[in-house]
């Protein structure tokens, strides 16, 4: 076929090179890499709907002049409790920098105020936002065609892609409300060995996981880390929602409770400082011993894979988040108190607007339910119909209110009745008139 001739046959003088799909690598013929861009380019569409679709922030809690507030804390940082002159500020702000970041010291305060978490600074790595860290992660790992990665299921879309575009085999395990199934992770794991793999590794969010919202109590948690001890199992913590409680109620993160370094804990400051920063961190203090007996971190082997990726994060990001932490004396949780009140506030008014327009007796008639989440920024609602693509266009076009489709999160079709809701990036009062939207639709296909 010439540079000019389509797939089809036919010839397109303005076409150019023509590259077939099955030529390039199989993760782009992947349905799920659509799904990203789908919720994007629906969401584009229909401007005015209400979304309940995206997982982000409440812009209304950025504060514009607070930029240059952060980045003069840096510089001060820079010269009066690290000792740089001019011309090393001038580096530390311009240059590349050290591929593991620039901010990883107050990285480990930080985690320590907050999360109680004890980590030697040269464990962290400083990534341009956690999925960054997934993918050097998940590279590092999986070395070889029979090492698999266990998925909670449902589960992020995000960790799922990155394995696909890594070519990483992926098992799921079955989530119930506590999150991982921890019988179901048992059988899985002795499944795939006596199938001849290896279960190299368990991805979970521990704490309101996206998309079901879920959370692990404390007891399995400290069962998981015992079963992760006996049966060789890395455990990825994935941890972006943790400080968003709807009580006063905090659980220990995995790895603040991992006395054999069995956690590669996976951050971001996305949700507790702000996204455009992209800018989040793994530790990874798990030993890595060399054929010659050399030992390093796995933060120094992950950052030789970060060199070839990004180079380094970039720096005036690292400057953004390091003097939002210096300002704040790295106690994130005590600066974001306004928006954990503001996430909580709600998630309740989601659930007590799905109480008022979904009454019980609807309910025991159709069999549509969600669950009550203890925090974050998602729930599902379970349908007696599908809620696929065509519902959801439907929903925009003549509802005004977006959603996102369960089966996306799903490697089976248990999701094709369910949808996630998101309260995130919506003011009460929007929340409320989106909820009365999706009751129409409901209603309209409940009629059908």
């Amino acid at each position: 076929m010439t540079a000019a001739e389509t797939t089809d046959g036919a010839t397109d003088q303005n076409s150019g090179a023509v590259l077939p799909l099955g030529e390039l690598h199989g993760s782009l013929a992947d349905p799920l890499m659509e799904v990203m861009n789908f919720l994007n380019e629906i969401t584009l569409r229909y401007p005015d709907a209400i979304s309940f679709g995206p997982g982000r922030p409440y812009e209304g809690l950025f504060e514009v002049e607070r930029i240059d507030e952060y980045l003069r804390a840096w510089t001060r940082y820079l010269t009066e409790d690290l000792g740089q002159g001019p011309d090393q500020v001038r580096t530390t702000l311009f240059q590349y920098g050290r591929t593991n970041g620039q901010i990883h010291e107050l990285i480990a305060r930080t985690l320590h105020n907050d999360e109680g978490i004890e980590v030697d600074p040269a464990g962290i790595v400083v990534t341009v936002g956690c999925q960054e860290g997934m993918l050097i992660t998940l590279r590092a790992l999986f070395a070889g065609p029979d090492d698999v990665l266990l998925v909670t299921d449902p589960n992020y879309v995000g960790i799922m892609g990155a394995a696909r575009v890594l070519g990483v085999k992926t098992a799921p395990v079955t989530e119930d409300e506590g999150g991982v199934d921890l019988d179901a992770l048992r059988d899985v794991i002795h499944a795939l060995r006596a199938a001849g793999k290896r279960p190299r590794a368990l991805y979970t969010v521990p704490d309101f996981s996206n998309p079901s919202g879920t959370s692990m109590p404390v007891e399995r948690r400290h069962e998981l880390l015992a079963l992760a001890d006996a049966e060789d199992l890395i455990v990825l913590e994935d941890n972006p929602y943790g400080f968003f409680t709807r009580t006063d109620t905090v659980r220990p993160t995995l790895k603040a409770l991992d006395t054999r370094r069995r956690v590669v804990h996976l951050g971001s400051f996305a949700k507790t400082c702000f996204p455009g920063a992209r800018v989040g961190y793994v530790i990874a203090d798990q030993t890595v011993v060399a054929p010659d007996g050399r030992h390093t971190l796995l933060a120094d082997e992950l950052s030789k894979i970060k060199s070839m990726v990004t180079v380094n994060t970039p720096t005036l990001s690292q400057a953004l988040i390091g003097g939002m932490l210096v300002t704040h004396d790295c106690r994130l949780r005590e600066a974001n108190a306004p928006a954990i009140a503001f996430y909580r506030d709600n998630l309740d008014v989601l659930l007590e607007s799905l109480e008022a327009h979904f009454p019980a007796a609807l309910r025991e008639r159709t069999g549509i339910h969600w669950n009550a989440p203890e925090g974050g920024f998602f729930l599902t609602l379970t349908l007696p119909f599908p809620a696929d693509d065509a519902l959801l266009e439907l929903s925009a076009r003549e509802h005004g209110v977006l959603w996102a489709p369960m089966r996306y999160f799903h490697t089976d079709d248990s999701g094709d009745n369910r949808l996630r809701l998101s309260c995130s990036y919506l003011s009460p009062e929007q929340i409320r008139e989106g909820v009365a939207r999706l009751a129409v639709l409901v209603e309209k296909g409940l009629a059908r």
